[in-house]
């Protein structure tokens, strides 16, 4: 199996793609010749760039329980030592309680002037099984116009355009006193347990005007979005008794039915017949404007031929604007190791995507009360509640999204989109909650054939230059912002 870049045709025509609202067009393109120069520059830089982002990729960075701690804290200084390089005057790599470290770096800003804070992320996912993917994870493979290996995109490339956009116009802004602050996170992967205690702890350091986020994705190679809105997330444990202990199948099997068989029928009634969630008390949001092809969507997912979408509605409404529940692991005995027994007690893991508009404490109530009122007759139930993330909707038209609307047309050549993320990143309420008065925008530079999570990841790198260049316009154009705080 070899990798191959995605075709051509895989990027909608200009008929294809909604244009932005007219209210949010924005400022005027900057000078061609200016916007050239830039390119020209990046161009030359931009071979470092992907060597940088290589060696990131080398390092495996997982926070998850369970994985050794050491590699994130040599990402973290790996990260540090990336943002000295480009100039930044403060650098620390600090944590809270038992958080991974997380990397700041500051350049403060003249008196009056706004502050822009770039966000990115240095952890990375666990692999799954690695013989499951082509080349070794954590040895960066470059093919065609893509650069695979686990955290390419997800968010390394994230780290690395910031670093770029600032090898680009950092001395700049020095010029223009715009101040800069980067916050490279090493948790994010696992839940950001530590964020909002982490951002509280750094207020002072962390205030800005505007706030960047680089880990979401754009619409397709060649076009650039901007994610307007994102599902929110809870998630939970739950555990099926049937038997103190296991006991020989063809003795004891027939009056009682196994956990494995009970849990299989109870998370059955977490859909209805159409594949919608079926769990009372959830809400769905307002149908998005722009509309995914079927085909671009089944392709992108990598569904098997013949096989039925589940769930009503348009493509992007059921990705973005309802509720969506998968059963994301099971702890159960495995084939190989199984034996004529029944399966005593079974662990299954649900994910609940949320979108705008529901509050995650309603629908974790909601789909445990589904579960205890669908438990299995005679079994014994048990429910550990986990991860709460609150759903995001931004206002399409402001300052800051003009501007970048504005830095993406330059960069691109095309109009942006406004788009949503079906995934979420939970933290950005915690950012609008301690930062009330900055503007957060939300971009990234993975594309629908990145992977992100999955095997063989990769990042393309012709709109990684792009995101580079259009992170470069924007903080140039910072300087025309407003102060937004105190």
């Amino acid at each position: 199996m070899s990798h191959e870049p995605a075709p051509e045709g895989d990027t909608p025509r200009p008929s294809d793609r909604p244009a932005a609202p007219e209210s949010a067009v924005g400022p005027a393109a900057a000078p061609q010749e200016e916007v050239e120069g830039l390119r020209a520059r990046l161009e030359g830089i931009l071979p470092r760039a992907i060597e940088d982002l290589s060696a990131l990729v080398r390092i495996p960075s997982i926070a998850f329980p369970g994985y050794d701690r050491t590699p994130v804290h040599e990402s973290a200084e790996a990260v540090a030592a990336l943002l000295r390089g480009a100039g930044m005057p403060e650098v620390t790599i600090t944590h809270v309680d038992e958080g991974a470290p997380a990397v700041i770096a500051r350049r403060p800003a003249r008196d009056g002037l706004p502050t822009v804070l770039l966000y990115a992320h240095h952890d990375v996912q666990p692999t799954g099984d690695p013989q499951a993917w082509t080349t070794d994870p954590f040895t960066p493979a470059r093919e065609g116009d893509r650069l695979f290996g686990r955290g390419a995109a997800d968010d390394k490339a994230g780290v690395m355009a910031h670093v770029t956009a600032l090898r680009l116009v950092g001395e700049e802004l020095s010029e223009l006193g715009v101040g800069v602050t980067v916050f490279v996170e090493g948790e994010e992967e696992a839940g950001s347990p530590t964020f909002r205690r982490f951002i509280e702890a750094h207020r002072d350091q962390l205030e800005a005007d505007a706030i960047v986020v680089a880990d979401s994705a754009n619409w397709a190679v060649g076009t650039p979005a901007l994610t307007t809105s994102l599902r929110g997330v809870v998630d939970l444990t739950v555990t099926v008794r049937v038997l103190e202990r296991a006991v020989h199948s063809g003795m004891f099997g027939g009056p009682v039915l196994d956990a494995l068989t009970q849990m299989g029928r109870m998370v059955a009634t977490l859909h209805d017949e159409n594949g919608d969630v079926a769990v009372e008390g959830l809400v769905r949001a307002d149908a998005p404007e722009v509309e995914m092809p079927e085909a671009d969507y089944r392709r992108d997912a990598g569904i098997l031929e013949g096989q039925p979408l589940a769930g009503t509605g348009s493509i992007t409404s059921r990705l973005w604007s309802a509720p969506a529940l998968s059963v994301i692991g099971i702890d159960a005995p495995s084939v190989r190791d199984a034996s004529n027994t029944l399966v005593p007690a079974a662990r299954a893991k649900i994910s609940l995507r949320i979108p705008p508009g529901q509050d995650p404490q309603a629908a974790m109530d909601a789909l445990v009360a589904h579960l205890e009122s669908h438990a299995p007759r005679g079994a014994v139930l048990e429910i550990a509640r986990g991860e709460q993330g609150r759903p995001f909707l931004a206002p399409s038209d402001t300052p800051a999204m003009r501007l970048a609307r504005s830095a993406f047309r330059d960069a691109w050549g095309t109009e942006p989109v406004d788009t949503g993320l079906g995934g979420s990143i939970p933290f950005i309420a915690d950012l609008l909650e301690v930062f009330p008065g900055a503007e957060v925008l939300v971009t990234g530079v993975e594309d629908p054939d990145s992977r992100a999570h999955g095997v063989d990841e990769s990042l393309h790198l012709g709109e990684f230059a792009r995101v580079c260049l259009a992170e470069a316009l924007l903080l140039r154009g910072a300087a025309g912002l407003e102060r937004r705080r105190g």
